[in-house]
């Protein structure tokens, strides 16, 4: 016997088996909880707070790994690039919550590789501590780590919406997230406005939030997008870049560009600005 074949329809297949495994992805996963965070940032910055990093120095990227792997069962190298883009020094978030030291990479760079763990070095930054105040005072769940052998908090009880202020995105089964960057001290006045007035309204909220705030700059165009996207959960919020035009020593035009929009890559962009050029679709410009 190669095993009992069980007939049974498609749709009870999917019901039983398919569903519990797509809600499991979207809740647990792929989507970031209330605390902004998904399982491999929580595994991390808990790791590092149970190893005195908060108030304590750096110590090395590759001891944080290690000591993970007992909460992250996924391999070093996933949960060293999770640290990575929290990290300062990769520019990906407008408030990091690692305190790095070494080559980390930058967001916007396709070249600039993160040096291994075992060259970097790391320790929280002073936000965290607002992830972990009242932890202790059974703030939160805590559940049985993937042995049994130790407890991780379900949550981090964070005194601050950090799912609008850092950036996130995910894909889940049928569904997906993509939430831009947040000023902090702007989503605090929106905070301090609700808990004055439970009855504030969008208009009064965007007092205080303008819209989103992304690290790497850029201008934002129009606020339609911004006014759908806090009514509806949807829209779509356009960034350029910052350019100034100067004039160098032997009479030539330079355009320098200082900011570029979020999530583009440098090297890429040039690259395609010079293709634009080869194609004549932009004309009296040099390299």
């Amino acid at each position: 016997h190669a095993g009992e074949v069980i007939d049974q329809k498609i749709t009870s297949t999917l019901e039983k088996n398919y569903m519990p495994y797509a809600m499991s992805v979207i809740v647990s996963r792929a989507i970031p909880e209330i605390d902004g965070f998904k399982p491999s940032h929580r595994k991390l910055l808990y790791t590092m707070y149970k190893m005195g990093l908060l108030n304590g120095g750096r110590t090395k990227s590759a001891n944080i790994v290690g000591q993970t792997m007992r909460l992250n069962p996924h391999g070093d190298a996933a949960i060293y690039e999770t640290m990575v883009r929290l990290a300062r020094g990769n520019e990906a978030l407008l408030t990091p919550f690692v305190d790095s030291k070494g080559n980390f990479g930058k967001v916007y760079s396709r070249d600039m590789a993160y040096a291994a763990s075992r060259y970097t070095e790391a320790k929280l930054s002073p936000i965290c501590a607002e992830l972990f105040r009242d932890l202790d005072c059974d703030a939160v769940d805590f559940v049985d780590n993937y042995d049994g052998k130790m407890k991780e908090p379900t949550l981090l009880p964070t005194t601050f919406p950090n799912v609008l202020v850092s950036a996130n995105q995910g894909i889940a089964v049928g569904m997906a997230t993509n939430i831009p960057p947040h000023n902090l001290r702007e989503v605090i006045g929106a905070c301090i406005c609700v808990l004055d007035n439970p009855e504030a309204q969008l208009s009064d909220l965007m007092q205080h939030i303008k819209g989103p705030d992304f690290p790497t700059a850029g201008i934002i165009m129009g606020r339609s997008g911004i006014r759908a996207a806090y009514a509806t959960g949807r829209g779509k919020i356009t960034l350029r870049g910052r350019a100034t035009i100067e004039e160098t020593k032997n009479g030539r035009t330079q355009i320098i560009i200082t900011e570029i929009p979020y999530m583009v890559n440098k090297a890429r962009l040039i690259e395609n600005m010079a293709d634009l050029v080869k194609e004549k679709r932009i004309e009296g410009i040099t390299g």
